[in-house]
């Protein structure tokens, strides 16, 4: 009975269910509609919501929207979209009928200011509380670029881009507010659409950013202050660039962009060497018997013999538009370039695809990236460089021998080339091969769910990775006087680098008006591993035991970060702004109880201009006052596993003999069990300003950084079982100093526009710790090996003192200002001079001024413009001169003669003065960057195409009293460096 009575209860509310579902759903109505811009265009992923309840939806890809279940009777409905007013509209619902709405948002003019990237996210430039410049496309150098860096050069203060040499891939070294670690990274973290790629090294490439395609990036921002880079924590002690890449448009029309260019590239300076008349006079003058008697007959401008005139090609396509609403850009590239220095080359090709579309009727955007590279690289020997500045010039490039390929060597009485005699520089470059492959995949997918039911909340997954193969052989002839006792090399490397990245995060925007108040809240989990193998094949000859020999020793390590993060940005009456950020790092290369890192920042910024008392000043059209705090770590010291006890397999030219075989040793490894991170702590107070509706505008910024736990290279002391030298957490170190930036707008009109800009950047940098303690007696840390005399260092870390202080000995003058050789200050007054009388200069390798003046301009179709550069307070040891510049490295007490640099005739020195702060230059410098100009043809071929020309000149001229080849030398010691080239380039740009 009891069973019975059940099942007719169920029975009853089933019929119950069926009757008042449909008369629910009578009594409720639907609303429908469009969300469109004042141009009719379609808004995609508007909110769309009934006010006071949290029934909504989201504008599809037409811009439509449904919201079902409404209660019926007068309604309000709220349509809004970043960017755009937020629109209200009443409608009375009937129960069972559908009401139509029709909304046209205006735009936000406050809201349409620039958009800047910022960590996870983006924000309006006027919202910004830290330390970011945002560098667009269009105010890009002009030219041909093998690595994207240069196009940045000069465009932010604060900002020390060094190029590298003139080889062709090169990059640069950047410094964002001075170096910030004495043996870890400096360098920025760098994010590209969303991954923050590897920074380690690449076999077979010389330098990681060469393997991105300059012509497809749209934005850098860089993040300066701790305030804006603490979101990326253990990795942003050096700042971070974000680099974001250009995308398609959704309107659906497709355009053909092609991009083509060809440079001729010309050595702007060589080594100032004597020629071979001169070099007979100097010798004959000398009257040394022995040096008289190598003299020979020719005259061989060694530099000319391995030097030519560089060029390259650049040619880019790329398609954009949109396919049903699916925005979309392909691009293509190819990149061609031959070096100066012959047999040189660099190669690239890649492809670029970005796809954007919006699902799930507007609820969900993606955004998905792919970039794949291709890198042929060959390397000319650049040893080269140093031997055409120094082979003597009365011999001639080959002699009829028989030996080494006909390239003349000095040998000896029987024919063999002396083992400690400098080599042919043509035969150098032509008998060695040094080429690699590197491939390189790019990849992100970000994920961007709009949750209609909570307006203003997102979710968003971001998956990525950066993935490198390299491989490569170095093969010198078995003709080679490189080459004593062997029948020649060949070698083989290969590297499989990869990088893996999940973000999964949420964003929460809400304005509360009435409270005047809006807020955002960002926080996430971010997981990346990177791992690394590298077979080491054997040391192998021209035998023909290449194919027998396997790979020795295959390696392979990684390591991985774990980090918790969290922003939150407060805004209060649009006038006052807090910015809160936490980030906590755990990273596999330090122990458990290191592991984890807590980076915090916290900022506040306060727009007068917007202020009552202030409305009186129409010409200020922009006033604000920002100060930040935060702390940001460091942990790229190239070694993953530091804290752990290792051993190490001996050299192969350290092993014990037992009976008739041979073993390889293990030795111990150094190590710190307690290495920790590396933290910054920065402090920024700034001012932004604008003046005449901002055609006048810059900003102030003055900052603190504090270095703490240096990841320091010390020595260990004798006796323990470890190598010489350990990494371990010794000293601090800061960063003080003042940017400043200033921008003009001229004239800015249909026909004409005219523009400047300026920034200018003070740095001091100072060592305030390296042993645990502040003692100012401690001799300090010598650094900065030098060519020359073996295990010579020029610079010293002492506590006080800027990284790249000079240790030198202070050379005294005869009464005509020449320097008298062997005669130095006698600093402790024992009368002998030793090392105990080399001192701390006060010159130093790190300028303490950066400057920069550009400016642009167009007039009708023609366009063009300039980028200037410079540097005070810097100086360079001249380690050319020093090594080649005496009469010893002639030849004097040798069996052969080589050249010398005319600095000779300026010292007079027989024997190398190494140590002498003669060869410690003043290098301040100022250089024309880049000039170009242009020419727009309009539409051609019956207004299908779109025609531009350009014609650029990079690396135009520089001024300088320095003597070497380029006083842009990066750690201060200039030791035959590549010559960086003077490039001419002409581009044309066609838009189909």
């Amino acid at each position: 009975m009891k069973q019975n009575y059940l099942a007719k209860i169920a029975l009853l509310c089933l019929a119950s269910w069926f009757f008042w579902v449909p008369v629910m759903a009578q009594q409720t109505g639907t609303i429908s509609g469009t969300v469109l811009d004042a141009k009719q265009q379609a808004i995609i992923g508007a909110a769309v919501i009934v006010k006071g309840t949290t029934n909504g939806g989201a504008s599809d890809v037409n811009g439509k929207f449904r919201i079902e279940g409404v209660k019926p009777g007068p309604v309000q409905v709220q349509a809004s979209y970043l960017g755009y007013q937020t629109a209200v509209m009443s409608v009375t619902v009937e129960a069972g009928k559908t009401a139509t709405v029709a909304f046209i948002l205006e735009e936000d003019v406050k809201m349409l200011e620039e958009m800047v990237v910022i960590g996870y996210g983006s924000t309006q430039s006027r919202d910004l509380t830290g330390s970011v410049v945002a560098i667009q496309s269009k105010t890009f150098q002009q030219g041909n670029f093998a690595s994207p860096e240069q196009m940045i050069m000069g465009k932010s203060p604060g900002v020390q881009i060094t190029p590298g040499s003139g080889q062709p891939g090169s990059g640069a070294r950047i410094r964002i507010r001075g170096t910030t670690s004495l043996n870890a990274n400096s360098g920025p973290l760098y994010v590209i659409d969303g991954v923050p790629i590897d920074q380690r090294s690449v076999n077979g490439a010389a330098n990681p950013l060469s393997l991105i395609n300059p012509d497809d990036i749209e934005t850098f921002t860089i993040l300066k202050d701790a305030s804006a880079a603490a979101i990326y924590g253990s990795r942003a002690a050096g700042g971070v660039i974000l680099i974001t890449t250009k995308k398609g448009s959704s309107t659906g029309k497709l355009q053909v962009q092609v991009n083509s260019g060809v440079s001729i590239k010309q050595l702007a300076n060589r080594v100032d060497v004597f020629s071979a008349d001169e070099l007979r006079n100097v010798i004959n003058a000398s009257g040394d018997s022995n040096l008289i008697g190598r003299l020979g007959t020719a005259n061989t401008n060694w530099q000319d013999e391995i030097y030519q005139l560089g060029r390259a090609s650049d040619f880019n396509i790329n398609f954009s538009g949109g396919i049903k609403k699916l925005p979309y850009r392909l691009s293509f590239e190819r990149y061609d370039e031959k070096g100066n220095l012959r047999t040189g080359s660099f190669e690239r090709t890649g492809a670029n695809l970005n796809l954007n579309p919006t699902l799930m009727k507007g609820k969900l955007k993606v955004d998905a990236n792919a970039k794949y590279f291709n890198i042929q690289n060959r390397f000319a020997n650049q040893g080269a460089i140093g031997a055409a500045a120094t082979f003597d010039p009365t011999k001639p490039v080959r002699v009829d021998t028989g030996r080494y390929d006909g390239y003349y060597e000095w040998t000896s009485n029987t024919g063999e080339a002396l083992a400690l005699a400098p080599r042919n520089p043509v035969g150098l470059l032509n008998q060695r091969s040094d080429v690699s492959s590197v491939n390189r995949f790019l990849t992100s997918v970000l994920f961007d769910y709009n949750v209609t039911q909570l307006p203003g909340l997102h979710l968003f997954l971001n998956v990525g990775g950066d993935f490198t193969r390299s491989s490569g052989t170095i093969r010198v002839d078995s003709t080679s006087a490189a080459e004593l006792n062997r029948p020649g090399r060949d070698n083989r490397y290969e590297q499989s680098l990869n990088n893996r990245v999940l973000d999964a995060y949420f964003n929460y925007a809400k304005e509360i008006k009435s409270l005047t108040s809006k807020f955002d809240v960002t926080g996430g989990y971010s997981f990346q591993e990177w791992d690394e193998s590298a077979p080491i094949f054997p040391d192998l000859t021209l035998r023909g035991d290449t194919a027998v020999e396997p790979p020795l020793f295959p390696t392979y390590q990684d390591n991985a970060l774990m980090s918790f993060y969290g922003r939150a940005n407060y805004t209060y009456n649009d006038r006052y702004l807090l910015t809160v950020t936490m980030r906590a790092d755990g990273s596999s290369r330090f122990s458990p109880e290191n592991r984890w890192g807590f980076f915090p920042s916290v900022a506040l910024a306060w727009r007068l201009n917007d202020e009552d008392f202030m409305r009186r000043f129409k010409n200020i059209s922009n006033l604000k006052i920002r100060t930040g705090w935060g702390i940001t770590g460091q942990q790229e010291i190239g070694n993953n596993y530091g804290y752990l006890a290792t051993w190490n397999e001996s050299t192969p030219t350290a092993y014990m003999q037992l009976g008739n075989q041979y073993y390889y040793m293990l030795r111990p490894g150094g190590y710190d069990a307690n290495l920790r991170w590396e933290q910054t702590t920065t402090t920024n107070l700034a001012i932004d300003y604008g003046f005449k509706n901002n055609r006048i505008y810059g900003s102030v910024d003055f900052y603190h950084r504090n270095t703490t736990d240096l990841l320091n290279d010390i020595p260990v002391a004798a006796g323990t079982n470890f190598t010489n030298r350990i990494i371990t957490n010794v000293g601090a170190m800061t960063n003080t100093g003042v940017e400043l930036s200033l921008n003009y707008v001229a004239y800015d009109t249909k026909t004409f526009g005219l523009d400047f800009g300026a920034n200018a950047t003070f740095n001091r940098n100072r060592i305030v710790d390296l042993y645990g303690n502040d003692s100012l007696n401690s001799v300090g840390i010598l650094t900065g090996g030098i060519a020359g005399g073996t295990g010579s260092t020029i610079q010293i870390w002492q506590i006080g003192r800027p990284v790249g202080t000079f240790y030198v000995l202070q050379q005294l003058y005869d009464e005509n200002g020449k320097p008298i050789e062997g005669s130095y200050v006698d600093v402790n007054g024992d009368g002998a001079i030793t090392s105990e009388d080399r001192v701390a200069s006060d010159k130093f390798a790190e300028p303490q001024y950066l400057f920069a003046f550009f400016s642009s301009v167009r007039y009708k179709k023609w366009n063009g413009g300039f980028s200037l550069r410079g540097e005070l307070g810097r100086y360079v040891y001249n380690n050319v001169n020093s090594n080649f510049g005496t009469l010893t490295s002639a030849g004097l007490g040798l069996t052969w003669l080589s050249n010398m640099t005319r600095d000779y005739s300026n010292s007079g020195f027989e024997e190398p003065q190494f140590l002498s702060d003669y060869y410690v230059e003043k290098a301040n410098f100022l250089r024309l960057d880049n000039v170009y100009v242009g020419y727009n043809f309009g539409n051609l071929w019956k207004d299908r195409v779109s025609t531009r020309l350009n014609f650029a000149i990079q690396n135009a001229f520089v001024l300088s009293t320095y003597k070497g080849i380029d006083p842009e030398v990066s750690g201060g010691i200039d030791n035959n460096i590549y010559p960086r080239a003077r490039i001419y380039t002409l581009n044309l740009n066609l838009t189909f």
